[in-house]
């Protein structure tokens, strides 16, 4: 184990002990629920406001190593993921509740793994407290102090932490306000429809005849897939693990008139999410629902390590393009996700007047 992570562990029970007896609430006499992850882009089930005082909400999460194909030209990694998605599931609770994570590292996998968790306080946001080897399980509980969207990510140590997070090992927890959403004027929002798109980049090295590796186990390609990302270009940038991963039969979906929340992540890089054809009415820079929204936004910032959070309204339908507005990212490394959106056509907000080549008149002789 990495010397700072053993460090870590050996303080953060030190801490967990001393601080059992100073806990301010007497957590045997809150509810307790059980969350039902599901895989991204969708939401598990959950009150925009909250109802009654705080909770223990308890959710599990295992490792999962698995073989995934990335993009349409058969181009395969090894994923080490949480519940075998890339990104992890998204975890929701309310500002002040208590997560109690159960993380499971079954028999299978070849790795040791942990999970940081931005929104948490102390012991590395639990990653001092959750390293498990295969084989075992670990039960963490802390609490939810700051609203917003945050991320969480595998860190073991060392340079496995950069390599386990380029492997797709990350994902968001969202803590909404108690009383839920609010806009740029302090008034109560509430959406329609939520999706969360995690944001990969990956660094897959080739072979001599430029064809991209398929290794046996993760830890084959370890240090060559490291080589490739100490040069920052990735080789891919995917939402949701795939090239196309939201398009064509899983394009989102909404209806004009809705209030769709798009929720973004990008656990190692900077992003620029867009909305073509439509705009962030209410834009919560890096994800954190305690400051006021900005207002009519074009292109949000989500930086490397943290998220952004967007309420658009539909007006129109049709096709809409969500992509990340560095264009070579998106057109040429697959940053980019469809939303087909149905409802009646506003000519008053778009009409073409002449369609191409309509009654056009030949160029004069000079």
């Amino acid at each position: 184990m990495n010397k700072v992570v053993q460090g870590a562990v050996g303080f953060g029970l030190l801490c967990m002990s001393a601080g059992a007896a100073m806990a301010a609430t007497d957590i045997s006499k809150l509810p307790v629920v059980t969350q039902e992850l599901v895989a991204p882009p969708f939401l598990p089930k959950h009150d925009q406001v909250a109802k009654g005082g705080p909770k223990v909400v308890k959710v599990r999460m295992e490792t999962i190593e698995k073989l995934v194909q990335v993009a349409p030209d058969g181009t395969k990694m090894w994923a080490l993921t949480f519940n075998g998605t890339v990104p992890g599931p998204l975890i929701v609770v309310h500002e002040g509740d208590y997560v109690e994570l159960t993380l499971v590292n079954p028999k299978t996998s070849t790795m040791a793994h942990n999970v940081d968790f931005h929104a948490s306080t102390g012991a590395l946001g639990s990653a001092g407290l959750t390293l498990v080897a295969p084989g075992e399980d670990v039960v963490v509980r802390w609490k939810a102090t700051k609203a917003g969207v945050f991320v969480y990510h595998c860190a073991p140590g060392g340079t496995m932490i950069p390599f386990h997070v380029i492997s797709g090992m990350n994902g968001a927890i969202m803590v909404l306000p108690r009383d839920g959403l609010k806009d740029n004027k302090g008034k109560s929002v509430r959406y329609d429809r939520a999706y969360y798109i995690g944001e990969q980049d990956l660094y897959l090295p080739k072979d001599k005849d430029g064809k991209y590796k398929v290794y046996s186990q993760p830890a084959e390609g370890m240090a060559e897939m490291l080589e490739v990302g100490k040069g920052l270009i990735p080789t891919h940038v995917v939402f949701n693990g795939a090239v196309g991963a939201l398009t064509g039969d899983n394009a989102l979906k909404a209806k004009v008139g809705e209030k769709v929340l798009f929720i973004h992540s990008q656990a190692n890089r900077d992003s620029r999410p867009h909305l073509i054809g439509g705009h962030g009415d209410l834009v919560w820079q890096g994800g954190k629902f305690s400051d006021p929204p900005m207002t009519n936004q074009e292109t949000w910032f989500v930086p490397g390590g943290g998220t952004g959070v967007a309420l658009y309204e539909f007006k129109q339908p049709g096709l809409y393009v969500y992509l990340s507005h560095n264009l070579l990212e998106a057109v040429l490394l697959g940053a980019a996700a469809h939303m087909n959106v149905e409802g009646k056509w506003d000519d008053d907000l778009m009409i073409q007047l002449k369609k191409p080549n309509e009654n056009s008149t030949p160029a004069m002789d000079h």
